[in-house]
């Protein structure tokens, strides 16, 4: 891994500048990467981001779990990028400190059913329906039922790791706007 770059932001927390390191790094199966990372020395903020190196201009990634086998691919998730998963009721929209990240198609989902139980344990949403949203999501991790994967990217720098994705180009109607 080879230091690129380094720069200074402010902490979208307490206000103070922190220093953010960006490295290079040639990862299998994906390629070129960009990794970037920072901690605020005042407030204990951490900030992460994940990329591809190289744009390949504003791009709709599309996959398609179909079996339990396909929970392996990678996913390479831009802090710029939208994930959707319709089947599930999934969107996830990136806002001011999105972080982005490296993991798989069931990492993914556990992440996200990770956070449906927190909201549930909150009282956040009714029982009966966080109950269903739960199984609906253990199912998805498990590659037990099928369901399509998007993430909708302005810059182009995400990507999911399979012969079976469909890219295309996102066009302006298409881009999620960012969350504030």
């Amino acid at each position: 891994m080879e230091k690129i770059l380094e720069y200074e932001v402010q902490c979208p927390i307490c206000g103070s500048k922190f220093t953010v390191s960006d490295y290079l790094y040639e990862a299998p199966y994906v390629g070129k990467l960009i990794i970037s990372g920072g901690v605020c020395s005042r407030c204990g903020y951490k900030w992460s981001d994940v990329r591809l190196a190289e744009s390949r201009g504003a791009r709709r990634i599309v996959y398609r779990v179909e079996k339990p086998d396909d929970v392996n691919a990678l996913v390479v998730r831009a802090s710029t990028a939208t994930v959707r998963i319709p089947e599930l009721g999934v969107e996830i929209i990136p806002g001011y400190a999105a972080q982005g990240y490296i993991t798989t198609v069931e990492g993914l989902v556990l992440d996200i059913l990770e956070k449906t139980k927190f909201l549930c344990e909150s009282g956040e949403a009714p029982r009966e329906e966080c109950l269903e949203k739960i199984s609906l999501l253990d199912k998805a991790a498990n590659g037990e039922i099928s369901y399509t994967i998007e993430l909708l990217d302005p810059i182009g720098v995400s990507m999911i790791a399979s012969n079976k994705v469909i890219e295309e180009p996102l066009e302006a109607a298409e881009a999620p706007k960012e969350e504030k």
